[in-house]
């Protein structure tokens, strides 16, 4: 994707959920997702095995655990 075509897309999105952006908020927008995909194409192209992100560390808190508020749903 080129400046021309996330500048597009920028401008499409916002139209699509009814948010006004001038010209130049468009284009900070636009800069700011370029920059973004950057990072993650940087990101995606780095070789990373099973073993480099290990599952095992990440226990979520059963339901029957969770504390429950006065008086919420």
């Amino acid at each position: 994707m080129n400046e021309m075509h996330i500048l597009a897309y920028v401008k499409a999105s916002a139209a699509a959920q009814g948010l006004v952006l001038d010209d130049a908020r468009a284009q900070r927008v636009a800069s700011h997702l370029a920059r973004t995909a950057h990072l993650a194409q940087l990101l995606e192209g780095f070789p990373l095995g099973v073993e480099d992100e290990p599952a095992e560390l990440y226990r979520p808190l059963p339901f029957s655990e969770i504390p429950h508020k006065e008086g919420a749903p």
